[in-house]
């Protein structure tokens, strides 16, 4: 009974992470970014694999409910802005960094880093495609792919390393506290 309580907090505390996170904007030139994808990758890292993806999805369902937890507002309407295959994008990538820690023995900075690349990938994947497809064929304001690449990519790749960085050094740190809580 200890086990699942623990998770349920743990999942309920990095859902409010990223809530938060979403309204905690770092002023860099050309493109502000937020820490929405510091905590969902970090959810992934500490939590695992299930349980990370399971409370960046109780952020998800709690924005698509009305909540206004995403950067723009919330409520069921929001899957038709462009940037929701970003926010589908952080559950995949919590999974795929929670993934990748859990099934390394001793995982490091590097492995914690890598995943963190990893969960990066995803989110820009998913991301990336459906920015495209709302743009071009919902919303009517057709973007080209390299427009998309430089400003949906580009730009805010040097701010989501320093996150991934920032995630690797935290998890080292504070997955061993975890572990024993």
């Amino acid at each position: 009974m200890k086990n699942k309580t623990k998770s349920l907090l743990l999942c309920a505390m990095f859902a409010a992470l990223v809530a938060v996170g979403a309204f905690i904007r770092v002023p860099v030139p050309l493109l502000p970014f937020t820490l929405q994808t510091l905590f969902t990758g970090l959810a992934g890292l500490l939590l695992g694999s299930r349980r990370g993806a399971i409370a960046v999805a109780v952020y998800v369902a709690i924005g698509l409910l009305g909540i206004p937890v995403f950067t723009a507002g919330g409520g069921p309407g929001y899957i038709f802005q462009p940037s929701f295959g970003y926010i589908i994008g952080f559950i995949g990538g919590a999974w795929v960094a929670g993934r990748m820690a859990e099934t390394t023995r001793n995982p490091g900075v590097r492995t914690y880093f890598v995943a963190g690349l990893a969960h990066l990938a995803v989110i820009y994947a998913i991301g990336l495609v459906y920015y495209y497809i709302i743009a071009n064929y919902y919303t009517g304001s057709p973007i080209g792919v390299w427009t998309l690449l430089l400003h949906c990519c580009l730009l805010t790749l040097p701010g989501d390393f320093a996150s991934c960085l920032v995630a690797a050094l935290l998890a080292k740190r504070l997955r061993p506290v975890l572990a024993t809580a």
